[in-house]
């Protein structure tokens, strides 16, 4: 099999998420360091965030090396029709949309410009930092590329809007005061995630930086975390929000951090961007309820608006020893979380994404319908029924091949066979792992037959591996995609496994078109 395993797009599955497998070396390598798994806050759930948190553990993300060809056809080779940055083309790095052609996954990509970091090793460490951090509460850093001039960086992909959009550009939607409540929370929770992890600096902390995922949750984007470029800018906002000891000596402190985190309290509360010093003029003046966004039309606490507001107040304060550090947001901002129960995308009042796999878009054909309802007994039957005929064509062996070995190897295939037939799935599965390993033949249809025994002892990684094997072999061929599509079921990845459905569904109406055509 070495000569599949070149060309095949691994995929490895934990809890519900699939990660980005190195598909070559790359000219500049750096070993990973590992996530140190000892949190300094184990008992403070509501300050770290992750009791409430709806998603899955994001520590099952892995930090990876993607190849520079993988990310080009993620993105269509960089298309503009795919920039997803603020300022479009005319942003000093340009963030991307993408989707990995191996998974069916979304992600964000951030390019840099070629003179930003100019030695990989630097800018590999930087990214390594960035991306051993993992919560819930950030849209963490999965992966970089790091190819001759090319400066990358790859994080999970917010189908949402940002918060300044939520916030400044929909006229006829108005985010919930017990929303903008959470999404202050929650960012103080991933800033004090990340100081408690050694990363207390984020550069350009502002409305544009907040993401909301699938689920509606607020999410802290993990580009912030590091800077445009080695010795760049770490402000591109207005200098009428950067922090004061930022204007007098061009570094970021985490009293900064906390600067510009005010800044966005600011527009949660006002539902604009006013500039600090406006702002704290209304607050000295005790006109906080003209600093309120007129569009919550009054439904909101006065009490809470009032603790919300001396917090801003306290952020922006010019000395910078005199504001809080991150944990005392939290403190302060936590009891004010009135709603736990109330999902995000609710009271954002957006649908939530990818809430229910897809309705299949075309008739399916008897093996279709029995992968769309999981029906394992009736896969089997099929398989049962189709035998071999799929494999013409995979295997041309000349005289010399027949070999002993070949003879052993097809003997034991014949006795995988005849223990698939009689549902003695565990001894079909030492028998046909003897004839793969052997490697002489590739037969997609043993693939897909190991497949189903794998899902029917419960195994659906080494059964999504296999159907994933049987498309390398035979890349057109509906019943891999067909397996595929129910181990991703197996393993709750419904999206994708509906997806998949979808392509069999596709490629067989193909074949059926082909066949009528000839």
């Amino acid at each position: 099999m070495g000569c599949c395993q070149s060309s095949l797009f691994r995929r490895r599955v934990r809890e519900n998420h699939h990660h980005p497998e190195k598909q070559q070396q790359q000219p500049y390598h750096h070993q990973l360091p590992h996530r140190n798994n000892n949190n300094n806050n184990n008992n403070l759930n509501q300050i770290d965030g992750e009791k409430e948190s709806a998603t899955v553990d994001p520590s099952s993300f892995t930090f990876s090396e993607f190849s520079l060809s993988d990310l080009k056809a993620a993105t269509n080779n960089f298309s503009s029709e795919y920039i997803v940055s603020e300022s479009g083309e005319k942003a000093p790095n340009l963030v991307y949309k993408g989707r990995l052609q191996n998974q069916k996954r979304w992600i964000a990509v951030k390019k840099f410009s070629k003179a930003a970091w100019p030695d990989p090793k630097q800018f590999v460490e930087e990214a390594s930092g960035v991306g051993k951090l993992r919560h819930p509460r950030l849209a963490n850093l999965i992966g970089y590329c790091c190819d001759g001039d090319e400066r990358l960086l790859v994080a999970e992909f917010m189908p949402n809007d940002t918060l300044a959009k939520h916030l400044f550009h929909w006229e006829n939607q108005t985010i919930e005061w017990a929303m903008r409540l959470r999404v202050a929370l929650y960012i103080a929770q991933a800033l004090h995630y990340c100081t408690s992890e050694g990363r207390p600096l984020y550069h350009d902390l502002n409305a544009y930086r907040v993401l909301f995922d699938e689920e509606g949750d607020p999410r802290l984007s993990c580009f912030g975390l590091m800077k445009n470029s080695r010795d760049g800018k770490s402000y591109s906002t207005n200098l009428a929000y950067t922090p004061p000891e930022y204007l007098r000596n061009g570094r970021v402190t985490p009293e900064s951090v906390i600067y510009s985190f005010g800044t966005v309290l600011l527009d949660l509360l006002s539902g604009k961007h006013i500039p600090p010093s406006h702002a704290l003029d209304m607050i000295q003046g005790k006109n906080n309820m003209l600093l309120m966004d007129s569009h919550l039309e009054g439904k909101f606490s006065t009490e809470e608006a009032t603790v919300v507001v001396n917090l801003a107040s306290k952020c922006l304060q010019y000395e910078p020893r005199e504001r809080p550090n991150t944990k005392d947001l939290v403190t302060t901002l936590a009891p004010l979380h009135t709603k736990p129960d109330v999902r995000s995308h609710i009271m954002l009042g957006i649908p939530k994404q990818e809430e229910a796999p897809s309705t299949p878009q075309r008739p399916l054909s008897a093996m279709g319908e029995a992968c769309s309802r999981m029906d394992l007994t009736a896969i089997h039957q099929i398989l049962v029924a189709t035998h071999y005929r799929d494999d013409e064509g995979t295997n041309e062996l000349s005289f010399q091949e027949w070999t002993q070995q070949m003879r052993d190897m097809l003997e034991a295939r014949k006795r995988g066979d005849y223990a698939f037939r009689d549902k003695d799935f565990k001894t079909a599965i030492d028998n046909y792992s003897q004839f793969i390993d052997v490697g002489t033949m590739v037969s997609p249809t043993v693939f897909a037959r190991r497949s189903l025994c794998y899902l029917l002892c419960d195994q659906p990684d080494p059964a999504l591996r296999d159907a994933m094997q049987a498309q390398c072999v035979y890349p057109d061929w509906p019943t891999a995609f067909y397996m595929q599509s129910v181990a991703l079921a197996k393993l709750d990845m419904h999206k994708d496994a509906a997806d998949m459905l979808n392509e069999a569904a596709a490629l067989e109406e193909k074949k059926q078109r082909g066949a009528r055509g000839s």
